[in-house]
């Protein structure tokens, strides 16, 4: 569904994705992971359009959408969320995933009535009239998430949506992307929070310095040496192993 080859983007000196490739099949939940500044979310801008790489191509179902600007590339299907969630303060929850619903509805009625579905799916139903503002963190990570749906994209690509969270909310929104995915749905997310990949992930991709350093089932990578030593920690390794049989 998503195929990135060999992107490049510098900064002045500062090389912040060199050569990064990685592959979305439809259908499936995949994670990119690594340290704080690998080059995680310059890759995802760039795939989502926001930034232009200097070198390397994006293909979305077969499509060149490389430099695309972000509404059009949405407008194909596949839209971004933000780690940072600021959610129109001024508007109700649900008038704020309507403006996601906007990209496909071109009047009032129809983009709020497919808003409230969507809130309704999501756990979101008590929540639609109340103001955007009152949200807590976990409520405003699934109203990101709502009004990325809201689009109509088939491709979510998630900027760290457990940031934040408690363990039961964590838990929570778990269980919504596994509920989105069994609706016909394909995630790329950005993520530290490795009980969350475990769970989710049926492949994930390891950046550091901008360089892909592993590829593999998130199994697979805790027990990468080049994975533990510039991501994990050894101790951090051995607890997910452990957590894995147990």
């Amino acid at each position: 569904m998503l195929e990135v080859r060999n992107l490049t983007k510098r900064f002045g000196g500062l090389v912040a994705v060199s050569d990064a490739s990685l592959d979305v099949p439809e259908g499936a939940i995949v994670g990119l992971l690594g340290p704080n500044g690998a080059g995680k979310t310059t890759c995802f801008t760039i795939i989502a359009g926001f930034t232009r790489a200097d070198s390397g191509s994006v293909r979305l179902n077969g499509q060149d959408i490389t430099g695309m600007a972000p509404h059009r590339i949405c407008g194909l299907g596949m839209v971004r969320t933000f780690q940072i969630v600021q959610p129109f303060a001024g508007l109700t929850v649900q008038e704020n995933i309507a403006v996601g619903a906007y990209l496909r509805h071109d009047n009032r009625r129809d983009a709020m009535a497919e808003a409230r579905a969507i809130g309704k799916r999501l756990g979101m139903g008590a929540m639609l009239d109340r103001p955007a503002s009152s949200l807590t963190i976990a409520g405003r990570k699934r109203l990101e998430i709502a009004r990325a749906l809201a689009t109509g994209a088939k491709l979510l690509l998630l900027d760290e949506v457990m940031a934040g969270l408690i363990p039961t909310e964590v838990t929570e929104i778990v269980g919504i992307i596994r509920q989105i995915r069994d609706e016909g749905h394909t995630f790329l997310m950005i993520e530290h929070v490795m009980q969350a990949v475990m769970s989710l992930a049926e492949t994930a991709y390891v950046l550091n310095y901008g360089k892909m350093i592993a590829q593999g089932t998130p199994r697979q990578l805790v027990r990468d040496p080049a994975v533990v030593e510039a991501y994990l920690g050894h101790g951090a390794a051995a607890r997910l192993q452990e957590a894995e049989h147990a």
